[in-house]
Parts: structure tokens; sequence; C-alpha cells
């Protein structure tokens, strides 16, 4: 008996063997290369990066971040193009990228000293006209996400930048922006337009004399070790918005759309909340380093500057959208006759 039932079990299990395994491949991750211009360890760096753990965490493998950092696959200039052909599925582009692309009305966040605080600044960025602004890039095939902040800008040279009389034809590299570009002719400047990755090698060599950046930029780019001088300013605002292919974004199933637009939200409270400590860190580092010696302007010459880069309120009002810049005025308390 014991026999007959060990045989039974022998053929059964023979049996089982002979039936062919069925083995159900999991489904291959959706992939989001997201592509950035500048250091891993800047504040649009550090988010993206921060942006990947939570998708990885949350999606559970179903959606895969892959951060290319520091122009690895695209420059300034070709991101943009790579992004809408859907070779890149999400960018973090400075909010000036945006005019060359046709949407002018974005140039409003390079208006010089429009902004005096970051509680102004996100009235806007967090506000309906900030969403506003990101509606008018889908018919260009991209979908905005969010904005993420980096900081208010220094301006740097190799001699102290205090009066309109010290940037005359001095070679200022600017991103491509009509705005920018008035603000640098309205001291005296020549405005250089110089691709981000390019920029050290071009103060290096003389390409351009100076530039202006937040100080986290002027950090991790090393700018400092070519630039004697640096006024803090804070005469502007960079930053950025977070972009995705509109038709890849439309493409991903509900649920995951909602548990990405979770992870954008919170690495956007991450990014602005990093961008201020980043930047009091970068400083106080470019200050320990001695290379970089930091002017400090007085009420009158911050004044005067206010004056003259108020020139590029005015050239630009009309072609940005008279509208829209008072809803910002409203917005920031901004008056352009004070």
């Amino acid at each position: 008996m014991k026999l007959n039932q060990r045989i039974k079990n022998l053929l059964v299990a023979t049996a089982l063997l002979a039936v062919p395994s069925v083995v159900i491949a999991a489904p291959a991750p959706i992939v989001i290369k997201f592509s950035h211009v500048v250091a891993q360890n800047t504040p649009k760096g550090q988010a993206a990066d921060y942006f990947k753990k939570l998708v990885d965490e949350r999606t559970k493998g179903r959606v895969k971040v892959e951060v290319y950092p520091n122009s690895q696959l695209y420059k300034d200039k070709e991101e943009m193009e790579a992004l809408q052909l859907g070779a890149v599925q999400m960018l973090a582009p400075s909010l000036a990228k945006f005019a060359p692309l046709g949407v002018k009305e974005f140039e409003v966040f390079d208006l010089p000293f429009l902004f005096s605080n970051y509680q102004e600044l996100h009235k806007v960025t967090q506000g309906p006209v900030g969403a506003k602004l990101l509606k008018k890039l889908e018919p260009k095939g991209i979908q905005g996400l969010a904005y993420w902040d980096n900081g208010f800008k220094v301006m740097s040279a190799n001699k102290p930048l205090r009066t309109p009389d010290d940037f005359k034809a001095l070679k200022m590299r600017i991103q491509s922006s009509k705005v920018l570009d008035s603000q640098m002719r309205s001291m005296g400047a020549i405005p250089q337009v110089i691709a981000f990755s390019e920029v050290y090698q071009a103060l290096q060599t003389g390409v351009a004399n100076g530039t202006e950046n937040p100080p986290s930029n002027l950090y991790t780019q090393k700018m400092y070790e070519v630039q004697k001088y640096a006024t803090l300013s804070d005469h502007g605002y960079l930053g950025y918005a977070v972009i995705v292919n509109k038709k890849f974004w439309g493409s991903l199933p509900a649920d995951l759309r909602t548990i990405l637009e979770g992870c954008m939200k919170d690495a956007t409270k991450f990014a602005n909340d990093v961008a201020k400590k980043d930047n009091d860190e970068a400083l106080a580092a470019v200050k320990k380093s001695g290379r970089t010696q930091f002017v400090t302007l007085t009420p009158q010459e911050r004044a005067v500057w206010k004056k003259n880069m108020d020139k590029a309120h005015k050239e630009h009002m009309a072609r940005i959208g008279a509208d829209l810049v008072k809803d910002v005025y409203r917005e920031t308390g901004y008056n352009p006759e004070k």
C-alpha cells in the first residue's frame, strides 16, 4: 500500500514536470530621461535626483527616471528640441529659454529688480499667473509641471562693479534673452550669449569679462576661480520650469501620472527649500576661497542700478505683454517709478 502510494506520488510529480512552465515577465519600466545642464550638486541637480528617488520608491519600479546632469546629453540650445522630438522626456530649463521657443511671456521673469524676496516670487510662480504661463507651452508640445527656484543673481567681473561706469565696454555673458540684453546695455556693457557649459572657458580666455549668476552656479561651475569680484546685487532672478513632452505625459496611465504629480510636488518643495540654503553655503564657500572679493552696494548705488535697468521694463513691456507685466507688478508690489 505504501509502495503504491509512493508510485502514485512519483507519477504525479513526473506529470507536473512534463507540463511546460509559463513565465510571466514583468512589464518593462517606463523610462523618463531627465536632462539638465548644471552640476549634480546645484539646487536643480539635487532636486532632479530627489525626484528620481521619489519616483523609484512610489511607483515600485514601474517608472525609471534617468538623470543626465552637466550637459551630458544636450547643451542649452539643443535640449528643448530634443524634448519636443521625444529624445528626452523631461527638462528643467531656465525660464529665459522659452522666449526663443516663441513664448516670449516668460521673459517677464528676467525683468530686473522685479522680485525683492522669495515670498513675492512665489506669489507668481505658485499662483494663477504662473499656472497661466505654463499653459502657454502646450501648443509647443510641452507640458509644464512646476517652477523650481535657483536664486537671486550676483554680478561678477575682474573689476569691482559699483556704478554703470564700471560696466562700460565689458563683455558680459547672458542667457539668450532680449530683456537681459537690454539690462546689460542699460549699464553700458556688451552682452554675450554663451552656452552655460562654455562660460568658465569664456571667462578664462577673455571671450567674456563677466557674468551674472546665483552663488550656487558661481561656485559649482568654479567661475569664482576666474572672476576676481562679485557684486551682491540680487538684481535678477534665475529659476526653472520643469517640463515634459506633452504627448509622452498624456500617454501615461492615469494612476501613474497621479503618482508622478505627487512626486513633483514634493520635489518642488525640496528644490525651493534647498535653493536658498545652497546659495548661502556657496556664497560662504566662495568667500572662504579668497579668490573672489565681494562688493556690497550702498542704497544710493543700488538705486542707480535700478533706475538704469528699469529701461528694460519700458522697452519690453509691450512685447512681453503689458497685462501680464502689470499682473506681476500687482502680485509683487513692484513700482517702476521708485
